[in-house]
């Protein structure tokens, strides 16, 4: 009897073991086809990375003139808006330039003003000298007037004809502010007043001054960078994908992003701008080529631009170089 006992207690067990493995392959098969179902629904229809960072096409500040700095009233982090001034450059020499352009300019016009005077002087002279010409003219086959007389009027006639010409010539077409004369010196006046306005260096862009390297005293040079501008309201994401996630990614596309700065609680949304046109090995200083036939095959990586809702910018700044985690939904 215990015997009988034991053995219906083993095939009871091994029963039971049988309905719980049976159970257990049951909920991992229900568990498999679930996830199945959601990749092929859900997670097929995304790509993602945390292979991205911040980036923005910075404004660099370059002085347009030489000289010596007299202030720097900006420092690193600090953030400034369009136009505000940046950087002072000594203007004694500047301002007499543009003094003396300016100066004579002045003088152009007045010289100028003289050749219309002239012209009117010379049209006078002109209608004097024909109307005694046209007068002797009439009356030269009378024999009232002799050839020397004749002679003497005829080439005051021609003088004051070449005169009225030169004097036409000097003024035709034009007036006194648009004459070739005035317009040359207006232009170097204007170029003295540009180069009088450039030693005030203003920012080009609204930003975050970065990178700053002059100080007051210091001589600068026309083309010599001395700060930079970050303009972090416009930063984008470049994010770089492996080349097998990228067959159905195109601009357009909508993304969700997160930053290790704020963490996961913080999201972004943004929108596939483009795609770079190679790979980053390929636009490196020395591109991996290799001749040989020693090549390993490497997966590739092709930055894809996003740029980012404004307004989640102005809440939640970010700044260059930062990581950030991507995902592009490629259903649409």
């Amino acid at each position: 009897m215990i015997g009988l006992g034991s053995q219906t207690d083993q095939d009871g067990k091994a029963e039971q073991r049988k309905r719980l493995f049976t159970i257990l392959g049951g909920v991992l098969t229900l568990i498999a086809l679930g996830a199945g179902l959601w990749w092929w629904l859900v997670a097929s229809h995304y790509v993602s990375t945390d292979n991205a960072y911040v980036n923005v096409s910075t404004a660099q500040v370059t002085p347009l003139t030489s000289g010596t700095v007299i202030d720097v009233p900006v420092q690193n982090t600090q953030f400034v808006r369009k136009g505000d001034v940046l950087l002072k450059i000594d203007q004694a020499d500047a301002q007499l330039a543009y003094n003396q352009a300016d100066a004579a300019y002045g003088l152009t016009i007045r010289k100028v003003e003289t050749y219309y005077a002239n012209l009117d002087a010379s049209h006078a002279a002109y209608d004097r000298a024909k109307l005694e010409y046209d007068r002797r003219a009439g009356i030269r086959s009378t024999g009232a007037v002799s050839k020397e007389e004749f002679s003497t009027v005829k080439a005051a006639y021609d003088t004051a004809a070449a005169s009225l010409e030169s004097a036409k010539a000097m003024t035709r077409n034009t007036d006194v502010l648009h004459h070739p004369e005035v317009l040359a010196a207006k232009a170097q006046a204007d170029t003295a007043k540009l180069n009088l306005d450039r030693t005030v260096v203003r920012s080009p862009v609204d930003g975050v001054v970065s990178q700053r390297s002059v100080q007051v005293g210091q001589r600068v040079q026309a083309g010599t960078p001395v700060m930079v501008v970050v303009p972090i309201q416009d930063v984008y994401v470049d994010a770089n994908f492996k080349e097998d996630q990228l067959a159905k990614v195109h601009p357009g596309q909508k993304v969700e992003l997160t930053a290790d700065l704020y963490g996961s609680s913080v999201k972004y949304h943004g929108i596939v701008a483009g795609l770079a046109g190679g790979t980053g090995s390929a636009f490196s200083i020395i591109p991996a080529q290799n001749a040989t036939g020693n090549w390993i095959k490497v997966v590739q990586r092709v930055p894809v631009r996003i740029v980012l809702d404004p307004a989640e910018l102005k809440a939640h700044p970010l700044r260059v170089g930062l990581s950030m985690a991507v995902s592009i939904d490629t259903s649409k």
